[in-house]
């Protein structure tokens, strides 16, 4: 690293934000693309979010703390408006957390394989992040991670559902850990993909956030079953007043904009959208498993919306020869998985055509 570059920037890589639909159509003879890389909504938000940010303010500052979304959420959620932040995008407030609580040295747990910026951001901060990888049939090892988390750590971070596996927590198992976790602790659950998993077997951070005696942050996001992935508008919700000033000290005094606050409000005034979604991504996404077992690859079972499955040979040259036929995926990079590839559960079109260039490269 260059000398007056950080020294801990040298354990980090740039973050794979995927390819764009511009990158792809220039490529010679692609006349259709799957954009199945990145988790999206394929059918994007209503109309009706288009004209509240239309009508958006442009000209002037947007609320720093997002009082009127900060409300709706904090009454989803049945917690008091000031236990609500807003982020531009859920790991923007990754980002603020690491900032707020990490040291060098600091002790991270984290579920393995991950979400990168999990494990980044730590690294960014001089921390040490300590894995504690998933069992042999693609399930979180709850024994394992109870022990992990048992002993003094900073930070405990994960996905639930985990991105990329897909695997989950039940009511019992995510109240297992929480009982586990050393008092000192700050807890984070990034359920992004809350919405495609939520249901009886499904445990979310909510009921602790009234009695859980440490620091838990709970993160969401509009970017993946809300559709709105492009203004970039995520939130926490917390048990903590202390956790809170401290984000709040480190965030950028405008991290939400306008034109993000007035879609998010006018997504949550149309919850039936989110359904539809699920819904059809949840048929999809049994179809594209059996279809990919069909193959005689290993696929793991998923409460997101993808797939998790193992090619047997290195990931990376099947996703580059799939971008000839339009179809963008992420070959998983992190060590011990660079054989497993991730796609993202789209349009039954686009899944049709994943699958047709899937079997035509292999």
């Amino acid at each position: 690293m260059t000398d007056f570059l950080r020294p801990e920037l040298g354990a980090l890589s740039p973050y794979n934000a995927g390819l764009t639909l511009d990158e792809v159509a220039a490529r010679p003879g692609v006349t259709r693309i799957a954009k199945l890389g990145s988790n999206e909504n394929p059918f994007g938000p209503p109309p009706e979010i288009a004209a509240a940010v239309s009508e958006a303010a442009l000209n002037v500052y947007p609320d720093p703390v997002g009082r009127r979304l900060s409300a709706r959420l904090a009454e989803l959620h049945g917690v008091a408006p000031g236990q609500v932040m807003l982020g531009n995008g859920s790991e923007d407030l990754l980002n603020v957390l690491a900032r707020a609580v990490l040291r060098p040295g600091d002790r991270v747990v984290t579920l393995y394989p991950s979400f990168p910026l999990h494990e980044d951001y730590a690294a960014m901060m001089g921390a040490r992040v300590e894995r504690v990888p998933i069992g042999a049939t693609g399930r979180i090892d709850v024994t394992a991670l109870c022990e992990a988390v048992a002993a003094p750590a900073r930070l405990v971070v994960f996905s639930n559902p985990m991105n990329p596996v897909g695997a989950f927590l039940s009511p019992d198992a995510l109240d297992e850990v929480m009982s586990a976790v050393h008092p000192d602790t700050v807890v984070c659950l990034d359920e992004a993909y809350h919405e495609y998993a939520a249901g009886p077997d499904y445990g979310t951070g909510d009921p602790y956030l009234d009695r859980h005696a440490g620091p838990l942050l709970i993160l969401r996001t509009f970017s993946k079953a809300w559709g709105l992935a492009g203004l970039r508008v995520g939130y926490g919700v917390t048990n903590s007043a202390d956790l809170r000033r401290g984000m709040d000290l480190v965030r950028t005094p405008f991290n939400v904009n306008a034109p993000a606050q007035a879609a998010a409000l006018a997504a949550l005034d149309h919850p039936e959208a989110v359904e539809r979604t699920v819904g059809v991504v949840r048929e999809e996404r049994a179809r594209v498993a059996a279809a990919l077992t069909e193959q005689v690859l290993a696929v793991l079972p998923s409460g997101g919306n993808f797939l998790f499955f193992d090619l047997g040979v290195p990931a990376a040259p099947v996703a580059e020869r799939l971008l000839d036929y339009g179809v963008i995926v992420k070959a998983w990079g992190q060590p011990g998985w660079d054989t497993w590839m991730r796609v993202s559960i789209g349009r039954p079109e686009d899944n049709d055509q994943f699958l047709a260039a899937l079997a035509a490269v292999l």
